[in-house]
């Protein structure tokens, strides 16, 4: 698939998720937290809407999460960006040589992936983190279409919902279980790396750690045939 077809999909998809009322109660909510607030954000413009995909277009690595956090990608815009496990995230993808710079705050920061896109199955923020089948549901038609534009052939699922969707989406059964570390063969040519998901509970409490994370994301590099 040519460059410019590749980023115009994606850039079309993007537009599409930024623009979707399907799921009422997510909406509600993106909508309530972007104007009700967290004190530390209060002069801050939330986004409040779908958050898309974000990375390379020609990605040869997916890293997928859960759904975009209420304070974090639904006040920013941007995937994973704004919070802690961002934070972690983002330090690891920069380790591992995908991303320009350790740290993204803002969707305007400069930050930048080579060879890895970020992405997830519920594109809004949903209530307590727990979106709801139904709304994962509403939001596969995106996923299904993010995937089917990439080439890639390395995806990280952080956590089980994530692992979930991409099972669901290349229809392995029966569905392969989750670990730490797992590696799930789709094919000849692709594979799910499983890792746990890097939100606070993982991280601060050590259940994951950095060397863990870096151990994934050298493991999809050497996967992906990255010189």
């Amino acid at each position: 698939m040519g460059t410019d077809s590749a980023a115009k999909k994606m850039l079309k998809i993007a537009t599409e998720v930024s623009e979707c009322t399907a799921c009422p109660r997510l909406v509600a909510w993106r909508e309530q937290v972007a104007t009700e607030k967290r004190a530390s954000y209060r002069d801050d413009t939330y986004w409040g809407r779908g958050v898309p995909g974000f990375g390379d277009p020609h990605a040869k690595v997916i890293v997928m999460g859960l759904a975009p956090a209420a304070h974090g990608a639904n006040r920013t815009g941007r995937m994973f960006t704004g919070d802690r496990s961002g934070d972690w995230l983002y330090r690891g993808l920069y380790r591992a040589g995908f991303a320009n710079q350790p740290e993204s705050v803002s969707i305007d920061d400069g930050m930048k992936l080579t060879g890895a896109f970020i992405t997830s199955p519920v594109k809004c923020a949903p209530p307590a983190n727990k979106p709801s089948t139904s709304e994962r549901d509403a939001c596969r038609p995106f996923l299904d279409r993010e995937l089917a534009v990439s080439s890639a052939c390395v995806f990280v699922a952080l956590g089980g919902f994530a692992h979930q969707a991409l099972c669901s989406y290349f229809d392995l059964r029966p569905r392969p279980k989750f670990g730490h570390g797992v590696e799930i063969p789709i094919d000849d040519e692709r594979t799910i790396i499983c890792s746990y998901h890097v939100s606070q509970q993982n991280t601060f409490t050590g259940r994951l750690t950095e060397e863990m994370l870096d151990d994934v994301f050298s493991r999809a590099r050497e996967l992906a045939n990255f010189d």
